[in-house]
């Protein structure tokens, strides 16, 4: 996938709405059980293919990076949305949770976490200089900044 690199300054647009942040992650404690944290590890892909394929699960946008401990940032509509999907018999990430909770937890073998945080608006403010369409302003709206915007504290709104 070619991913256009927009010159200049860009920031993003959440039009006054709250956003929620979740990031969740995994961490290979004993890299040498690769088959268990690729089992683990395996399991993101379905999970983000069914939320593109629902935008009614509310998932706005996400961005990840891998490694010996990997991170997934994703932006959804509410704490709600994030909270349904988790719980959700449907779709592919309760059973996933509770097989790990049953074959994994509590054998040092990989660690898992997460983080949620709901942000109000005019309580965040992003930049993006010579960058491809990337994090919020993805899951929102990517604005070139201008008169208004050009400082931090232009964009916090204060």
């Amino acid at each position: 996938m070619s991913r256009e690199v927009f010159s200049g300054r860009y920031t993003a647009d959440v039009d006054g709405a709250d956003i929620t942040v979740f990031l969740i992650g995994m961490r290979a404690n004993r890299w040498w059980r690769l088959g268990r944290v690729a089992r683990i590890a395996s399991r993101m892909g379905p999970m983000l293919k069914h939320l593109a394929e629902h935008a009614d699960a509310g998932l706005l946008g996400s961005e990840s990076w891998f490694g010996r401990t990997t991170i997934l940032v994703s932006y959804w509509q509410s704490p709600e949305h994030l909270q349904r999907f988790a719980a959700d018999r449907d779709a592919p990430h309760l059973e996933p949770w509770r097989e790990f909770q049953k074959s994994f937890a509590g054998s040092g073998d990989v660690g898992v976490w997460h983080e949620t945080y709901q942000v109000r608006p005019g309580d965040s403010e992003a930049v993006y200089s010579d960058m491809p369409l990337f994090g919020l302003a993805a899951a929102s709206a990517h604005v070139k900044i201008g008169p208004g915007r050009n400082t931090a504290r232009q964009r916090l709104g204060r």
